[in-house]
């Protein structure tokens, strides 16, 4: 698969990724120390954009449409993932759990909420209308330049 799609793919969806993560900042509580979340998001998407979009371009618009949602999925879902892990791990370092099952369970229901956080009109309309136009314009220049 030529390297102009992968690439392609990989900047458009860490740029939504970035976009996305500035929408969901603000709905933190008050003081929370996000760390990298951005960077963490964006990088994510990068890497979802380069494996999962961009080799599937050149395969025509209406399957452009169908890897768009696929890949935003992924990278909404390897994030929430992600970042809970993250927490979890922050949380087992203050003692926060008693056991190590607890631990692996808190990263799901972490995932559970951070997913609530996130369930709002203009972020999930982002992120549908986001991912598609990511993977229509990957298709573009997948087939433009292959």
């Amino acid at each position: 698969m030529p390297t102009a799609a992968r690439l392609t793919g990989a900047i458009l969806f860490g740029a939504l990724a970035w976009y996305v993560s500035g929408l969901i900042v603000p709905r933190f509580p008050e003081g929370t120390d996000l760390g990298y979340f951005v960077v963490v998001n964006t990088v994510i998407g990068v890497l979802c954009g380069w494996r999962l979009a961009g080799p599937r371009a050149g395969d025509g618009y209406v399957d452009a449409f169908g890897t768009g949602v696929t890949t935003t999925v992924a990278l909404v879902l390897v994030a929430l993932f992600t970042n809970s892990l993250v927490v979890m791990i922050e949380n087992s370092l203050r003692k926060f759990y008693d056991t190590p099952v607890e631990a692996v369970v808190a990263i799901f229901e972490l995932m559970l909420e951070h997913g609530q956080l996130m369930a709002t009109p203009l972020i999930l309309g982002t992120l549908a209308i986001g991912g598609v136009v990511a993977g229509l314009g990957t298709e573009f220049i997948g087939r433009r330049y292959s």
